[in-house]
């Protein structure tokens, strides 16, 4: 679980790096961008080989009740990560989409993994997640007023959900377990 770890921190170093140090990581200009890419694609890396090496004890196992809350919290999560690139009518409720989303992402992969490795990652992405959105408010203070959104960016981020969901699904079913149990 030390490979959990690691990737976890180096997750959220990357990602916090410019919330922290704003003015460190702007004197490397856009070599930063690079940075952060490269370390999350390393912490990525760390996070699944740790997470496939790792063994724990199981403290719940997944129903068939639980299995398919897990697929609508997913559509949800999806949904809510499209959303932040439309900018569409949740964003006026949900100021962080993209960041919620991960939160909603880790509570349902939680519901239906209950093994210590999988209570460290995904416990541990949603907790980096909702210091982030701490961090931002602090940063950013009150929010710009909402605009309106035409039905085209709202359909769009509605049909790019159900197209994510399904690779997903079928990726899991691949290379994972089934999300459908």
């Amino acid at each position: 679980m030390t490979i959990i770890i690691l990737g976890l921190l180096l997750w959220t170093l990357v990602h916090v790096w410019k919330r922290v140090a704003p003015d460190h990581r702007a004197s490397f200009g856009p070599k930063g961008a690079g940075i952060v890419a490269v370390g999350s694609v390393i912490a990525i890396i760390l996070m699944v080989v740790g997470y496939r090496g790792a063994t724990g004890d199981v403290l719940w196992d997944r129903t068939s009740g639980m299995t398919g809350l897990n697929n609508l919290l997913m559509l949800f999560a999806f949904y809510l990560f499209a959303t932040s690139g439309a900018k569409t009518r949740i964003t006026k409720s949900i100021r962080h989409p993209q960041l919620t989303a991960v939160i909603v992402w880790s509570g349902a992969h939680l519901l239906v993994n209950g093994d210590t490795p999988s209570i460290l990652l995904f416990g541990g992405m949603a907790l980096w997640a909702a210091m982030e959105i701490i961090l931002i408010n602090g940063i950013q203070g009150a929010r710009t007023p909402y605009h309106a959104v035409p039905i085209k960016k709202e359909i769009t981020a509605i049909v790019a959900t159900v197209v994510v969901f399904v690779v997903v699904a079928l990726i899991h079913m691949v290379v994972g377990p089934s999300p459908f149990g």
